[in-house]
């Protein structure tokens, strides 16, 4: 874009007369609208910015972002914002390109008959499996491979072996050990304050990541975090607390369903279903999904239930 804008600018007509489909010119019925000026006044129109009479979604336009394409970022990075210039409209604030998909290391076409239907992928994977695959295989605005074993892959590995696992065995001690009943927290130590870090640092810079539009290393951010809790609840060992030091059992228990928590609101952009069954799972059934509000929700007391596998693992 760049290199397109240093070469010099010329003029460009916004009608066309070598055929007559399309939106005709106010003031010339043998020209037609150019369709890079008619057809991104809809993002526009859309949310009521062009409206004589504004409502509620007119001030959205002032935090636009545009996702497009990469083989369209000229027509989006340079003629959009000359139209809207010269309207004196407000631009934009930001312009991403996202990249382009192969599959099994071939281009997608009709005529190779290898196109990837989602419906499919859903239907046999999952829709937050499929989710939570194409945005943290590839970091967004590369290209990227779409293949049947790298998505069983991150599901078996990521999913059910990182997070899955983390919530089945804490939350089913709770259901079988305390009768359902969330503990409460008895003590903190070094271990439980390299948590809170983690988790302070995952809202902190996982904002700015998410801001940049770097998802995918939000992503991995977020599962590290998940990873520490993992650790911290395996290097506990609960199942032997429980016999030898009963406070300090419920100390990892209330610990380790605190993160859980915190978990659930982070992976909410990613995998929307898994965080809401979870915080369900943990007695939250409505909430504002907003990093700060996680505190807002006291889960101390509250009541498991229904804790089941959240992913099925897929065999190879």
């Amino acid at each position: 874009v760049i290199k397109f804008v240093e070469s010099g600018l010329n003029d460009l007509s916004v009608s066309r007369t070598s055929f007559n489909w399309g939106i005709k010119t106010p003031t010339d019925n043998n020209h037609i609208m150019y369709v890079w000026l008619d057809a991104l006044t809809c993002y526009a129109n859309g949310v009521n910015y062009l409206t004589d009479s504004e409502n509620g979604l007119s001030d959205y336009w002032n935090n636009v972002v545009h996702i497009v394409g990469k083989d369209i970022l000229r027509h989006h990075a340079v003629y959009w914002p000359a139209f809207l210039l010269a309207a004196d409209l407000k631009l934009p604030n930001k312009i991403f390109a996202h990249g382009w998909w192969t599959n099994e290391g071939n281009k997608i076409s009709k005529s190779l008959g290898n196109v990837i239907d989602p419906l499919e992928v859903i239907n046999n994977y999952g829709l937050d499996q499929f989710r939570y695959f194409l945005l943290r295989e590839v970091p967004f605005g590369n290209d990227g491979d779409f293949s049947s074993k790298a998505l069983v892959n991150r599901i078996n590995s990521d999913l059910v072996n990182d997070l899955g696992n983390l919530c089945q065995r804490s939350l089913t001690m709770i259901e079988k050990k305390l009768d359902s009943i969330i503990p409460g927290k008895t003590s903190k130590g070094p271990n439980e304050e390299i948590l809170e870090k983690s988790s302070e640092e995952v809202i902190i810079i996982g904002s700015k990541m998410i801001d940049d539009f770097k998802i995918h290393d939000y992503i991995r951010l977020v599962w590290e975090h998940i990873g520490r809790v993992n650790k911290y609840f395996n290097d506990s060992k609960p199942w032997e607390l429980e016999k030898s030091d009963k406070e300090e059992f419920l100390n990892v228990l209330a610990v380790t369903t605190e993160q859980i928590r915190n978990i659930a609101f982070f992976i909410n952009p990613i995998i929307p279903q898994t965080s809401i069954k979870i915080l369900q799972t943990i007695g939250i059934d409505e909430c504002e999904f907003s990093f700060k509000t996680i505190n807002n929700h006291n889960i101390v007391g509250n009541n498991i239930s229904n804790v089941n596998h959240l992913f099925t693992r897929i065999q190879k």
